[in-house]
């Protein structure tokens, strides 16, 4: 595995195995997981928050079965937040959705084996264009693969945040009638299921700016001033750990643009 470009930011929170478990409930509002009790794979969560992507992700594989979610996780977040190579960026996406796939044979329970892959193949869409995407079939994988998410664990943020932007992107890219038509994509859903995100896990820099971002492909340029302040609450918001840091530092640049 070439090396990985690092997270940077020197005044980071640092966790532990015992500090991490304190505060577990908070970090993991947004997905649901549970707190493993194989301590590699406890470890390989400390990497990951601390921001230590590349070793989370190779902790995570080694540890079996267990650790593919966090591995899943790692690379998912390195991929959208800090690969700049864009071939790269799509090769790591496609492995965390086979990587998905396979869990799920392995742990059909598990909600998160069907998000990540989910959110693999949403991110791989976006960065090829979400047109050709959707000419691949993608799209429908994405949807399948977020309601069934939903379906196991109805408290997952993230899965309710990723449906809502397939719902925004949908309708952006191809209009109202055809993203009804063909992938059932509705404006009402899509706000529904943004808010819902943000009731489940409030405060999330990351969630605000999905939501900004859906709020303007769903309600067009009236709607900038709202998503502006969504911008601005992201980066009034405290990060707890690497992924918010990584959140708050995106709605900056957002907002300078």
């Amino acid at each position: 595995m070439a090396t990985w470009s690092p997270f940077i930011s020197p005044d980071a929170v640092q966790f532990d195995v015992a500090s991490l478990q304190a505060n577990w409930p908070r970090l993991h509002r947004c997905d649901a997981e549970p707190m493993p009790d194989d301590g590699d794979v406890l470890q390989a969560w400390v990497l990951f928050h601390n921001g230590d992507f590349q070793r989370a992700t190779e902790a995570g594989l080694k540890a079996g079965t267990d650790g593919v979610t966090v591995a899943n996780k790692a690379t998912s977040v390195y991929a959208r937040f800090l690969e700049k190579r864009e071939k790269t960026k799509l090769d790591l996406f496609l492995g965390v959705a086979a990587r998905a796939e396979a869990q799920q044979a392995l742990a059909p329970g598990n909600p998160n084996a069907f998000f990540w892959q989910a959110y693999a193949l949403s991110q791989y869409s976006q960065a090829i264009s979400v047109a050709k995407g959707m000419a691949l079939g993608v799209g429908n994988k994405v949807k399948e693969a977020l309601n069934h998410t939903i379906a196991l664990c109805p408290a997952h943020a993230d899965a309710h945040l990723a449906l809502a932007s397939f719902h925004a992107e949908v309708i952006d890219k191809v209009g109202a009638l055809i993203a009804g038509m063909t992938y059932g994509a509705k404006k009402e859903t899509g706000l529904a299921l943004f808010k819902q995100a943000l009731q489940l896990n409030p405060g999330s820099a990351v969630s605000l700016i999905d939501y900004a971002n859906g709020l303007v492909m769903l309600e067009g340029d009236k709607k900038i001033k709202e998503a502006t302040k969504l911008y601005q609450q992201a980066v009034a918001s405290k990060p707890q750990d690497a992924l918010e840091r990584l959140g708050v530092a995106l709605a900056r640049v957002e907002l300078q643009n």
